[in-house]
């Protein structure tokens, strides 16, 4: 789904996140509405893909007016050696959603992804990791700065089990969209509050990268950042504003969301 360009405030939502010295102008680009499921991840284990024997081509994935931001052959060998180990590795936590044969998951979101698998669906699927900005535009209905992706009007910090998959409804996965509409942000995306953590192309930097034009902070860092919220939070990690970082390599209740270029 087609998301317009322009410019907003990074981590701003004008109720709890008041800094507005960080803005980002980002060109259109386009956002999955739902994030990556069990089923079209199914597809990509099937294919022998995300594995060091079949690792993206060095440079895909890229976001084309960001130098550096493709797949690097550097980053083969973090990915699991085969598919037997792929499928061990998806189930990393109590409530994973992947099963070995298909079943009442397939359109739940798939989580167990660490940032470099998640990097490779995404290049497989003709798509790339969103930028931070990107996401956090898109999640903050531009320059609308919403509080929740769905918020109407932009300050409005109503959030119900309606609303958004978190610990304050069922605390359990549930398929992706289905809290849509009511739940959707400005440009249609589904659950880009709850549901599952999305991984985002960023390193973690000391600060947000300045100027922002189509910008992502690409430099080698400990950390990669992830947005959204989960199934497992409480509301306010589901803020637009709010931002997560942790090792690329870690699975845990995480999972992403497909952009494209026009």
């Amino acid at each position: 789904m087609l998301v317009p360009s322009g410019t907003f405030a990074r981590s701003y939502d004008g109720v709890d996140y008041l800094d507005r010295n960080y803005p980002a102008t980002v060109s259109d680009f386009y956002l999955d509405k739902y994030e990556i499921t069990v089923g079209r991840f199914r597809a990509f284990v099937h294919a022998g893909m995300g594995t060091q024997a079949s690792p993206p081509g060095d440079g895909t994935g890229a976001h084309p007016k960001i130098p550096g931001s493709g797949w690097s052959s550097a980053w083969d060998a973090k990915l699991p050696p085969n598919t037997a180990a792929l499928k061990k590795a998806l189930s990393c936590i109590v409530h994973q959603s992947w099963t070995d044969t298909a079943g009442s998951n397939e359109n739940k979101p798939i989580n167990c992804l660490d940032w470099y698998t998640a990097f490779a669906f995404c290049a497989w699927d003709g798509g790339r990791l969103a930028t931070e900005a990107e996401w956090n535009y898109a999640a903050s209905g531009g320059s609308e700065h919403r509080y929740y992706p769905w918020s109407k009007p932009a300050t409005s910090t109503t959030i119900d089990d309606s609303h958004a998959v978190y610990c304050g409804g069922t605390c359990s996965l549930q398929d992706v969209g289905s809290k849509s509409p009511k739940g959707d942000g400005k440009w249609g995306q589904s659950d880009l509050g709850g549901n599952a953590w999305e991984w985002t192309l960023d390193w973690d930097p000391v600060q947000y990268p300045m100027p922002c034009h189509d910008c992502a902070a690409v430099t080698a860092g400990s950390y990669r950042a992830f947005r959204s919220g989960s199934n497992d939070d409480l509301a306010p990690t589901l803020r637009s504003a709010t931002r997560h970082v942790y090792y690329p390599e870690h699975r845990g209740n995480i999972g992403a969301r497909c952009a494209r270029t026009p």
